[in-house]
């Protein structure tokens, strides 16, 4: 098992968590950890199918005491949660995608509009504004 911490490749089982997750060490870094440490699911008390579920609804628009009463869950926990979730999100983007090298921009959402809207008018003051 790779070391979470600090990348050690030989980081070794270590007993079981109270709950029952399987611990490591690593002989490196004097560690333990667990596999799900930095994740959304380390050192929480719902189970992966509820973060998913929360997630889930999350994504299709509904609101957070919404999703509070269809779990089940506190309302403390979905917002929780949903934070958690935007932070690692956020951690991703910036590690991967910020430095990602673009030639080209995918402008659908705008083509859409351009088509609805095809007053030559409005299209010629938009080809002026974006060349200057």
């Amino acid at each position: 098992m790779k070391c979470s911490l600090c990348g050690y490749e030989k980081a070794h089982k270590h007993g079981k968590t109270s709950k029952g997750s399987q611990r490591y060490f690593c002989p490196k870094c004097q560690q333990t950890f667990t596999d799900t440490f930095d994740t959304l699911y380390y050192r929480r008390q719902v189970s992966e199918e509820d973060v998913r579920i929360v997630l889930q609804a999350h994504t299709e628009g509904s609101s957070l005491r919404g999703i509070s009463r269809i779990s089940g869950l506190a309302y403390d926990t979905v917002v929780s949660i949903v934070q958690a979730a935007s932070r690692k999100a956020q951690m991703v983007h910036n590690a991967q995608v910020q430095d990602v090298d673009t030639e080209a921009i995918a402008a659908d959402e705008l083509w859409s509009f351009v088509e609805k809207n095809k007053s030559a008018a409005w299209l010629e003051n938009s080809k002026l504004e974006i060349a200057g």
